[in-house]
């Protein structure tokens, strides 16, 4: 859930895990303000928490000493690098079975697919199918009726299956 709230920039600079290890540090900081109501409640509350550390972690790498928007890509430079360089480039795997590959090769498409949506639709999938609202939840959220809910679901859905069909 926290890796698909990760914008494309923040995952390149943050592992999602480190995000749950604070969120997860935070919530048992936190636990004896929590009160349940409802089923669900215990999920969202997590999720306000993740999203607050998605916003924290975002805003210091736009703090300006340091604000990615700036990078330049070193793309010019590859062939430079790569002639004094032997080895591997990113992070090394220990364990590589074919399925762990294969499953993190299509959570890579997904990734990709999901940044190519609209804001909307993104926003209707992971509250859809990753914090599993139902659509009167979802309505109630953004001010719509649980059918105009279904009925974006059901686009936004569509919309992610013909792009990751094309990546």
């Amino acid at each position: 859930m926290v890796r698909f709230r990760m914008s494309k920039e923040l995952r390149s600079k943050l592992e999602s895990m480190d995000l749950v290890q604070n969120t997860l540090i935070r919530s048992l900081n936190g636990l004896g303000n929590f009160n349940y109501k409802n089923e669900g409640d215990f999920v969202r509350w997590l999720s306000k928490i993740a999203e607050n550390e998605l916003r924290g972690n975002l805003k210091k790498l736009h703090a300006e000493k340091r604000d990615v928007r700036k990078e330049v890509q070193l793309d010019n430079f590859g062939s430079a690098i790569e002639s004094e360089y032997i080895g591997s480039h990113g992070p090394i795997q220990t364990t590589t079975p074919s399925v762990i590959l294969s499953e993190k090769e299509d959570l890579g498409k997904l990734e990709k697919a999901i940044d190519q949506l609209k804001p909307e639709y993104r926003e209707i999938i992971i509250l859809t199918k990753i914090e599993e609202l139902s659509y009167q939840e979802i309505g109630q959220r953004l001010g719509k009726s649980s059918d105009a809910v279904r009925m974006l679901a059901t686009r936004a859905m569509a919309e992610l299956t013909t792009i990751f069909g094309k990546i």
